[in-house]
């Protein structure tokens, strides 16, 4: 059964609690935000968080003062698991607003998948199918699986992957709208694909593998925005990477103390096999710079030291280009989606150092020690081209929320999407 929500600037009868959200009336909901609150996003938000618990299964926005932003605030609080496409939007943006939600409703539902059903080649079959479907004709795809991944010189994936008996992926996934093969690669799209996390020989606790599923959510992030940017009328070529891998303990796995080479000559030395995302994440940026594309956009669940450092509230951007950096800031706050960016100096290449190899992938200390979140993407910036002009790090620490709050649902968010989406499509 459908509720219908209105929003309303004032109280909207003489019975209403000033201090009140929501209330109900007559079989209504109604949404109250003053017009002089500082942060009327984030409290229909919260408005819809308060309605879900309610028990409202299908509410329907209705009324003329809902504006396409406060709209998707509603849906972005009221949607979760099981329920993730759950609000009938209003107005003339009502079919572009549909079309987002289940972009993201898809992003999120693949995160939430339990590691049993999602593993890198399956995340591989699910997205080509997905952005096959969007995309059509326009789309071609390439994987290199297992033993193949050695071969062709992928080994921070291969490296990774070895220990699980699901073999690690590299997934291209080339959408060309133009129909020319050798047309320029406008943008290319890199996602840690880690369908599970185990930590490795350097092994979580039990409270810091249970939400590990959700170590692909960088994969999701950038499927959702490629297909969101094809929706809504992407006419450029666009490449996407999917580093997939399981980061498993077994006799076969990686170890610390082992040296990875890279396929620019880069020499690694496994400092804390927890550090993974960044390890398959180098491969997939060769890949990207591969193309010549002038954009390179990876996006990543890279650290706990982003989360630390934003609260969990927001995606954390890095970049060594601050006018392409300044682009992102300006498409996140477009589409009022959260973002900070943190500190990146090509100094921070040098952070994570190796007395047997040109760096290691992290300090051998709990967390990567102070400045954990900058000095991964200083190891990833080994691996650009242009000296990292053109690129972002999305280290999206906002994707995943174990528990309710006040603000979402448990589960994914999808957060980050629109605004990759829109950096890509400009």
């Amino acid at each position: 059964m459908s509720t219908q929500i209105y929003l309303s600037s004032q109280a909207p009868n003489d019975s209403w609690q000033s201090n009140n959200l929501v209330q109900l009336i007559d079989n209504d909901i109604y949404v109250v935000v003053n017009d002089d609150n500082r942060f009327p996003l984030r409290e229909i938000q919260k408005a819809a968080r308060k309605i879900d618990g309610l028990g409202v299964k299908a509410p329907v926005l209705t009324g003329d003062n809902w504006t396409a932003a406060q709209q998707w605030a509603f849906a972005l609080g009221f949607t979760g698991v099981n329920k993730l496409t759950s609000v009938e939007f209003t107005g003339a943006e009502k079919e572009a607003l549909t079309q987002k939600l289940a972009v993201y409703a898809w992003s999120r539902d693949l995160t939430n998948q339990t590691p049993a059903e999602l593993y890198p080649l399956s995340l591989a079959e699910k997205a080509i199918a997905y952005l096959t479907e969007n995309g059509g004709d326009a789309i071609s795809t390439k994987v290199t699986s297992g033993e193949a991944l050695a071969e062709e010189g992928w080994m921070g994936i291969y490296n990774v992957g070895k220990g699980s008996v699901h073999p690690p992926c590299l997934v291209e996934i080339d959408f060309n709208p133009t129909g020319d093969n050798s047309a320029d690669v406008a943008a290319c799209l890199v996602g840690k694909g880690i369908t599970f996390d185990s930590g490795g020989y350097s092994m979580k606790s039990s409270v810091g593998m249970f939400d590990m599923k959700c170590d692909m959510g960088g994969a999701a992030v950038v499927i959702g925005a490629m297909a969101l940017a094809i929706e809504t009328g992407l006419n450029k070529r666009v490449k996407l990477f999917l580093c997939c891998a399981e980061n498993m303990v077994s006799s076969f796995a990686y170890k610390l103390g082992d040296i990875i080479t890279y396929k620019n000559g880069v020499t690694m030395e496994v400092a804390n096999t927890d550090a993974e995302g960044r390890i398959v994440l180098a491969d997939g940026l060769l890949a990207a710079g591969e193309t010549g594309a002038p954009l390179i956009v990876d996006a990543a669940t890279l650290t706990g030291a982003a989360v630390g450092a934003t609260g969990g509230d927001y995606t954390a951007l890095f970049s060594l280009d601050q006018g392409i950096a300044d682009q992102a800031m300006e498409a996140a706050k477009a589409v009022n989606e959260p973002i900070w960016q943190l500190p990146l100096e090509p100094w921070h290449q040098s952070k994570c150092p190796s007395a047997f190899a040109d760096t290691a992938n992290s300090r051998p200390i709990p967390g990567g020690g102070p400045g954990g979140a900058s000095n991964a993407a200083g190891f990833l910036s080994r691996f650009v081209p242009n000296e990292g002009k053109g690129w972002l790090h999305f280290d999206i620490a906002a994707a995943y929320n174990g528990k309710a709050n006040e603000l979402w649902a448990a589960g994914a968010t999808g957060l980050s999407i629109e605004t990759i989406a829109k950096l890509i499509s400009e």
